[in-house]
């Protein structure tokens, strides 16, 4: 796998990682990593999932900076799109369905709110798939 794609690949698990964090961990409280604990543990399990996201989006900068500057647009929106719908998906399948770790929205429709994100994580496979699609045959 080159360099480029892989590094995009993380930079979209990284990134859509953080906003997950930010967006329904932090803004929203929504949920936490760990929602069957007490606060202070909660906290504690986001700011570690937090650290590992981090450490994804540094490893993709220094893949991304050893790349090769040539490569097309596309093969990087196309990767990234597949890391943020391949980290959604495994998230969601994980540890809203399987683990029950926590739910997007804990409560009334709860499992909406599970089946949407696994939903948009679909979308963002099929749209970076079909993008990197056609880097392949341009």
């Amino acid at each position: 796998m080159k360099t480029t794609t892989m590094g995009a690949f993380l930079f979209g698990v990284g990134m859509i990682g953080m906003l997950d964090g930010i967006v329904f961990h932090q803004i929203l409280q929504w949920h936490s990593v760990n929602m069957h604990t007490d606060r202070v543990h909660q906290i504690i399990s986001d700011g570690v999932f937090h650290l590992f996201v981090t450490l994804i989006i540094f490893v993709a900068g220094i893949l991304l900076w050893k790349g090769n500057p040539q490569d097309s647009p596309r093969t990087f929106w196309g990767s990234f799109l597949l890391g943020a719908g391949s980290f959604n998906l495994l998230e969601g399948i994980v540890n809203h369905h399987l683990l029950q770790l926590h739910h997007v929205k804990p409560g009334a429709q709860q499992f909406l709110f599970d089946l949407s994100y696994d939903v948009v994580a679909l979308l963002l496979l099929v749209t970076g798939w079909i993008v990197r699609r056609r880097t392949t045959s341009a």
